[in-house]
């Protein structure tokens, strides 16, 4: 019996250290707990961004007004399109996005007001506004124009925090830098840097390099030729674009403004350049080239395309 009970006691003790050894195992190798993306102890929530006023939000809002496309876009792509219960009339895309006749340029706070929103998103100029409906306590967060990456990063994770979805947009931002950065890095490099001219609309308003846009092309190591007049949105005069000479020419006012490499090729004196003889005029998409919303990624990949195309033609 002796024996016995040694050999028992034996093999209780190996199975207890089993049991010890699978357990340690399996608290090893369990998932870790996701945190969902619009945790309640997210709010309340103070977001800000440079330059603004901080706003607070005491919980997740569930009725959000966009005076911004840029801001719309972002919106619908973190999730919080069912959170969004009216849209400005310039936000065309989503095409599900509720539109209205509301503008972020003019909208009056009773307007927005009458759609009884907990957050109105708005660009930095509509101060009134802010001011008009904090009188009734919706809270509006300012969003400036952007004017590079970093910015519009800044942005969506601003707009991620603002409306429970903080998680998925720090998602958004890493995957948009990786995206970016894989697209400039795959570009081939030309010998010297090509010039360009961004044309905004057909009477040569355009964006130079202080630009949100002209961020984007100084990824690719590209001149404008319209930095010298300086600030973000100079008018150049046609003897300007034609004497510059740029060796590709991109076309943002498509959509607006019906151009295209054709119109542009037939103004007077614009067959001599370089972007023209070569073929090297791009048709942008307004809307891409005019936003700061994670569609930014697409215009990255129209620019690398037309610097590869011009190095082969």
């Amino acid at each position: 019996m002796t024996g016995f009970r040694r050999l028992a006691a034996l093999m209780m003790a190996a199975f207890a250290l089993f049991t010890m050894v699978t357990a340690c195992a399996t608290r090893q190798h369990s998932p870790v707990p996701v945190v969902p993306d619009d945790p309640a102890s997210s709010f309340p929530a103070k977001v800000s961004l440079p330059g603004g006023q901080p706003v607070t939000l005491l919980q997740q809002p569930k009725r959000i007004v966009s005076l911004s496309p840029s801001a719309t876009e972002t919106l619908f792509a973190l999730g919080a399109g069912d959170q969004v219960i009216a849209v400005d009339q310039h936000s065309t895309y989503p095409e599900n996005a509720p539109r209205t006749e509301l503008s972020g340029f003019t909208a009056d706070a009773a307007a927005v007001a009458s759609k009884n929103p907990d957050l109105v998103i708005a660009p930095d100029n509509a101060t009134q506004l802010a001011e008009g409906l904090k009188v009734v306590d919706v809270p509006v967060l300012l969003t400036p124009a952007a004017a590079s990456l970093d910015d519009a990063y800044q942005q969506i994770q601003a707009i991620g925090r603002a409306t429970g979805h903080g998680n998925q947009a720090n998602a958004m931002v890493q995957k948009m830098r990786t995206d970016i950065a894989d697209i400039v890095a795959s570009t081939p490099k030309p010998p010297q840097p090509m010039t360009y001219f961004h044309e905004v609309s057909p009477d040569l308003y355009t964006a130079t390099s202080q630009s949100f846009v002209g961020n984007v092309y100084s990824l690719f190591g590209m001149v404008n030729i319209a930095d010298p007049a300086g600030g973000p949105f100079p008018q150049l005069s046609q003897e300007h674009v034609v004497q510059a000479n740029p060796n590709l020419i991109f076309a943002a006012d498509t959509k607006c403004c019906g151009v295209n490499a054709a119109a542009i090729a037939a103004r007077p004196g614009w067959h001599t350049i370089d972007a023209v003889q070569r073929n090297q005029v791009v048709e942008l998409d307004d809307d891409l080239a005019s936003r700061w919303g994670p569609r930014v990624v697409e215009l990255v990949r129209s620019v690398s395309k037309a610097v590869g195309k011009a190095q082969q033609g």
